[in-house]
């Protein structure tokens, strides 16, 4: 993936594929964050691994230190209530790691009083944690046989309640695609949260679209016709 993107500029980072807690993770961090579009790497619920579990061990905590350490992010996957303490306990842990929550619309609110209860306490939680930041992304997901609206009323609820909660330096863009061709074509994908942030103004919409991705994962332009970046 890094030799496809060092041919394309509009490629600025990509964030890659390692396990913390494995005994080579040091020296694969050494060796890929070298390059200036390593961006940080993903990790939670996704491709057979346990969040949870990995964050009882001291040799996973160490490698999210050695991560921070290399100013290098985390992104985590994929969004549930758990998946949020998980966030909490991370960022307790690793207090100068960036963290990025993937996804987080397309965790259901929970209706039930007591997880209805657990999540907004969660969410309160790590607004106080500045380093911490969402993806207001997956806002259209297939969810049982039920056809998908690509009305914005219809979705308003969830990313509000983001909104509220993290306000305009923390929310970014973030598309899904491909998984997202199931819900909508991607034009229809992105109209969706166009019609929103584009509402609160210009700043808030170019907050939402790039200037907040570069506080969270530090990246650099590539070509002079692109914004400053970091």
């Amino acid at each position: 993936m890094l030799d496809v993107a060092a041919k394309d500029p509009i490629i600025v980072g990509m964030v890659g594929n390692l396990e913390p807690g494995k005994p080579d993770f040091r020296k694969n961090l050494d060796r890929f964050r070298k390059n200036p579009l390593y961006l940080g790497i993903r990790y939670g619920y996704l491709w057979d691994r346990n969040l949870a579990a990995e964050l009882a061990k001291p040799e996973f905590i160490a490698g999210l230190k050695d991560l921070a350490a290399a100013g290098l992010s985390l992104d985590t996957a994929n969004p549930s209530v758990k998946a949020l303490g998980d966030v909490v306990r991370i960022s307790d842990a690793v207090p100068n790691l960036r963290v990025v929550i993937d996804h987080l619309p397309a965790l259901v609110v929970p209706r039930g009083s007591a997880e209805r209860g657990t999540y907004e306490r969660l969410l309160r939680t790590i607004q106080q944690r500045p380093q911490v930041y969402v993806k207001v992304s997956a806002v259209l997901r297939k969810l049982d046989d039920k056809p998908v609206s690509t009305r914005l009323a219809d979705h308003k609820e969830k990313i509000d309640i983001l909104w509220d909660t993290f306000g305009q330096d923390r929310l970014l863009y973030g598309s899904d695609w491909p998984n997202s061709e199931p819900s909508a074509p991607y034009p229809q994908v992105l109209r969706i949260v166009r019609e929103y942030f584009e509402a609160k103004g210009r700043d808030v919409a170019e907050k939402y679209f790039w200037k907040n991705s570069v506080k969270a994962y530090r990246w650099k332009r590539r070509d002079p016709s692109q914004p400053m970046g970091a």
